[in-house]
């Protein structure tokens, strides 16, 4: 059977985790309709996590992490796609307990497999990869509630990284005024290249108190952080604003009093990408494809080869990634 590289994770009997460059077997992979040679994935935290031995991620190991793919099929039992189609798979259950993106062969069912939309190149499909669709579907979800462009400022927390970086460039692009919240102080630049209308550090939004609701700042966010900023947030949102809650890059938990919900009627939304229904997922693919493609997502995105992930993943685990990691597979 041919072969093909991976990055390889294997679990030590101490417990400890090593990573590689393998060579796999066709053979090796899991059943499916749709064989792919992927050429573009990108690294995202959840990546970074499996690629770690995290097994809320990854239950089993040896493993090959990547939740983003993008290249052309090699053969298809499925009737909808053929060999030589370019395809885009995200979500779904792909590397996490199933092989990911970041191999030169993935095989996957036919019902995660996305038609690569016209307006987009392979490229940057995964220069937007997981995190430019779910801060899409943040986007779009934050605008059925009825923030729009005239309701007033959104505020991105995180903005600095991946989600956060496409997030400020779909809404600026969409006429949105935002504010770009990061820990970083060095990326005022980069985000007001992005289209941010002004930049504020995590302090400025942080509140340690207890008060239950405080000062209205934003007409909605979209939060990539969780914790204690989110809490922060919500409290400062005004009234019958919107919250789009992506991440937990800072905590997991939401110290919040129900007053912000029935005092100024926030809506918290939450933006589960990875299980979008496929007629929705097609349909926000062509948007990012369309009139939302932001033009910067060669400000926002880098380029790495397969080869040299190790050190990008040390980095997204210690917050240090600016923008998006593209990985050349």
């Amino acid at each position: 059977m041919p072969k093909f590289r991976a990055w390889w994770v294997e679990e030590r009997v101490d417990g400890t985790f090593t990573r590689r460059l393998a060579e796999r077997d066709t053979a090796d992979l899991p059943p499916g309709d749709v064989l792919i040679r992927v050429q573009w994935s990108s690294l995202n935290y959840k990546d970074a996590l499996s690629a770690t031995g995290n097994k809320g991620v990854t239950r089993a190991y040896p493993h090959t992490p990547g939740i983003d793919a993008a290249g052309t099929v090699v053969e298809s039992t499925a009737a909808e796609f053929h060999a030589g189609d370019s395809v885009v798979v995200t979500g779904y259950d792909l590397g996490m307990n199933t092989a990911g993106g970041f191999s030169e062969r993935v095989r996957v069912p036919a019902g995660w497999v996305v038609p690569l939309p016209s307006g987009l190149s392979l490229r940057e499909s995964m220069q937007l990869g997981t995190a430019g669709f779910t801060a899409g579907l943040a986007m779009e979800r934050i605008a059925a509630r009825g923030v729009g462009p005239q309701s007033g400022e959104i505020l991105v927390t995180g903005a600095s990284g991946g989600l956060g970086s496409i997030a400020v460039a779909l809404l600026a692009r969409a006429g949105y005024t935002v504010a770009a919240a990061t820990g970083k102080a060095d990326a005022a630049a980069y985000l007001r290249g992005l289209g941010a209308a002004r930049v504020v550090s995590r302090e400025e939004i942080g509140d340690a108190t207890s008060r239950p609701l405080l000062a209205r700042r934003w007409a909605g966010a979209i939060d990539t952080v969780g914790g204690d900023i989110l809490a922060a947030v919500t409290r400062s949102i005004d009234y019958e604003g919107a919250v789009a809650v992506c991440g937990n890059a800072a905590a997991h938990d939401l110290p919040l009093t129900v007053f912000p919900f029935i005092l100024r009627g926030v809506s918290l939304l939450g933006i589960a990408s990875a299980s979008l229904p496929m007629p929705e997922r097609q349909a926000l693919w062509a948007r990012l494809a369309g009139d939302w493609k932001p033009g910067t997502l060669d400000l926002i995105s880098r380029e790495v080869p397969l080869a040299d992930l190790e050190p990008e993943i040390q980095a997204i685990l210690r917050g240090a990634q600016r923008g998006r990691v593209l990985v050349r597979v």
